[in-house]
């Protein structure tokens, strides 16, 4: 060991020594480090077991399986080639929104923007339920408008349609970002060089997005192939590795088979997660940092803002469009054959039954979301301010959660927690698959890395000398972390609650695993009303979902606000 690494060594263990004078403190890195121990390792390292484990006929036999079977290794292609399609699109829409927004002089700026984050708020079905009830065989444009009666949206085109339109804000928020830290004064000198517009943008604004770019298009291609509520609703015979899992493990209790697809899936997003975070976001061709030299001179030429502003109006369009026909849907008798006005679809779902997954869904939501997001400033405000022992691992593991797909999470707790552990005839862990908790704690795992992220993010652009003050007063680690930075860092709190509930009520990759009789979920609700092709239930149910949402969201901007202290 060098002398380097010895003192750092010796550094950390000091550290966690001192730690015993603030209780509170221990308590939470030990906390945090037992809920990624619980919740992230011992079901990836179950996964990893199962996979390896055949029956004797050898510890590699269940991949073998996999990459011996044409069908599963069709699949796998189909997967990568989705992820491809669908990042190229989302970051090339996304990359538009968020020049013209930043680079030109046009009106609706607040709509656009508005219209860019819908898809994030909204279920992730409801895309793919908009695009059945428009191009499918009784599609109100399909069938209606041409008369068309053998359209067919299921499959890859109609997979690529919808996680397009759901994933380009992942881009769109990325890109916007970037567009607004370039300094203006890079670029007027190239034009006032001679430049034109168009030789300033490929030459200057491109060559400085090409890390952004790259960082959006791996973070898009991470979610598409990890997605799974899409393919299962607007798939059709186009199969993808997350469904694969779940039809194995679920529906023909092939857990070696599906341990082996999971591993395989995993390692592709770890590795574009590991390339994003370690190589591409290192990588920056921005020679000005800080805050900008001069406000940036936007593009007012009617040539160029005119196009521009019809291509985000039609697009905004459709977008608005997709999104209408779900309450319209819930309204007609049968879509596509009887438009005849009706609220039968919804006397149906508020039978007391049928109404209970959005009661429970909206219960358990309510429970996880102020627990992430209190715990996701926590972990945050550990990284950011304070050195102790493990505080690399805690970090890498959190922020990792993000690049673990849903199906992988779910499956990973149906097989580490359907039994119970103990001490002889002591039980230390009952199985807690089928209950609320684990479901909670489904919700918590995978909203808690954009929280941490977000932290982090703002915590970084806050002097720690303010926080430095109040130690020196003599205020304990809990009383700093609540009276001055939780208020310093509303906003990222705001963003994390409201983050975490719509995720919750939303959430389908990783329940679907962990549903039982007593807790039937909103989400897995609309989906199997969907299969059994009930639309205007499926839409009633998505209506009273993006409400439950929208409702909640101006709820907790509201309590948010009661916060006294303002950052500034």
């Amino acid at each position: 060991m060098s002398d380097t690494k010895r003192l750092k060594f010796r550094s950390s263990m000091k550290t966690l020594w001192n730690l015993k004078n603030d209780p509170a403190l221990l308590f939470v890195i030990l906390f945090t480090l037992a809920l990624v121990f619980f919740f992230i390792l011992i079901p990836l390292y179950n996964i990893i077991m199962e996979s390896l484990d055949s029956g004797g006929r050898g510890i590699l036999q269940n991949y073998k399986d996999v990459f011996s079977r044409h069908g599963n290794m069709k699949i796998l292609i189909n997967t990568i080639i989705l992820g491809v399609t669908t990042a190229t699109i989302s970051v090339v829409v996304g990359f538009i929104f968020a020049y013209v927004t930043t680079y030109m002089k046009i009106r609706m700026k607040k709509i656009f923007d508005f219209i860019a984050i819908l898809p994030i708020i909204s279920p992730p079905f409801v895309v793919a339920l908009s695009a059945i009830l428009l191009f499918g065989r009784v599609g109100l444009i399909t069938r209606g408008l041409f008369g068309i009666r053998d359209a067919e949206i299921y499959g890859f085109h109609g997979l690529v349609l919808v996680q397009s339109l759901s994933f380009f804000p992942i881009a769109y928020m990325m890109l916007v970002a970037l567009l607004q830290r370039i300094d203006p004064s890079v670029e007027e000198a190239s034009r006032d060089l001679g430049a034109s517009r168009f030789k300033v943008f490929t030459s200057v604004t491109l060559p400085l997005m090409v890390p952004g770019l790259a960082n959006a298009f791996l973070l898009v291609f991470i979610q598409s192939i990890a997605d799974f509520a899409n393919p299962v609703v607007i798939g059709g015979n186009f199969t993808t590795v997350a469904v694969k899992i779940y039809q194995e493990g679920i529906g023909n209790y092939q857990f070696g088979t599906a341990t082996a697809l999971a591993m395989i899936l995993l390692s592709i997003s770890l590795s574009i997660f590991v390339l994003q975070k370690y190589y591409v976001s290192q990588k920056s061709y921005v020679t000005v940092t800080g805050k900008v030299s001069r406000h940036r001179d936007l593009i007012s030429q009617k040539s160029i803002t005119v196009p521009a502003t019809v291509i985000l109006v039609i697009f905004t369009f459709f977008v608005i469009m997709m999104y209408i026909l779900i309450p319209i849907g819930s309204f007609v008798k049968l879509w596509g054959v009887n438009y005849t006005p009706t609220l039968e679809h919804y006397k149906y779902i508020f039978k007391p039954k049928l109404f209970q997954p959005v009661i429970t869904t909206t219960t358990l939501a309510a429970i996880a979301t102020p627990v992430s997001g209190i715990l996701a400033m926590i972990i945050a405000f550990l990284i950011v301010r304070k050195q102790f022992f493990g505080k690399a691992f805690i970090e890498f593991t959190t922020i990792m959660a993000l690049a673990i797909p849903g199906t992988i999470i779910g499956l990973g707790y149906v097989i580490s927690y359907n039994k119970s552990y103990g001490i002889g005839n002591f039980t230390l862990i009952p199985p807690i698959t089928g209950t609320g908790f684990i479901i909670i704690m489904a919700f918590i795992i995978r909203s808690l890395p954009v929280g941490v992220r977000s932290g982090i993010t703002s915590l970084q652009q806050i002097d720690p000398s303010i926080e430095e003050a109040a130690s020196v007063l003599g205020a304990s680690s809990r009383k700093v972390f609540t009276s001055v930075t939780i208020p310093m860092i509303k906003n990222a709190f705001l963003n994390g609650l409201i983050f975490t509930f719509a995720r919750s009520m939303t959430l389908v990759s990783t329940v679907i695993f962990l549903i039982s009789a007593r807790y039937k979920l909103l989400t897995t609700s609309i989906m199997a009303q969907i299969d059994v092709g009930r639309m205007g239930v499926a839409s009633a149910y998505c209506t009273i979902l993006i409400i439950v949402v929208s409702i909640t969201m101006v709820l907790i901007k509201f309590l948010i606000s009661r916060i006294s202290t303002d950052q500034e």
